[in-house]
């Protein structure tokens, strides 16, 4: 699990969808105890080694949050240009 807590290397993140198309994303991030928090920041997010983690991770929250898998080094580039 150790490899799921590290932020700074990873494949994908995960990302929930806002309840309008004009909020603005956010990530998952988890802390060393496993609690969960939503950042803004996609550097600041939980990275998981691979999208089938990542996938894996957004499916066990709940349906509401609408959550998925996205790769991290796109999310990573757009959030730089804005």
């Amino acid at each position: 699990m150790q490899t799921m807590i590290q932020a700074a290397r990873g494949a994908a993140l995960v990302s929930k969808s806002g309840l309008n198309e004009a909020a603005p994303a956010e990530y998952l991030q988890l802390s060393e105890t496993g609690a969960m928090s939503w950042v803004r920041d996609p550097n600041a997010a939980t990275a998981f080694p691979s999208m089938r983690d990542a996938t894996r991770m957004a499916i066990r929250l709940p349906a509401s949050l609408r959550a998925y898998g996205l790769r991290r080094d796109v999310e990573v580039t757009l959030n730089q240009l804005h």
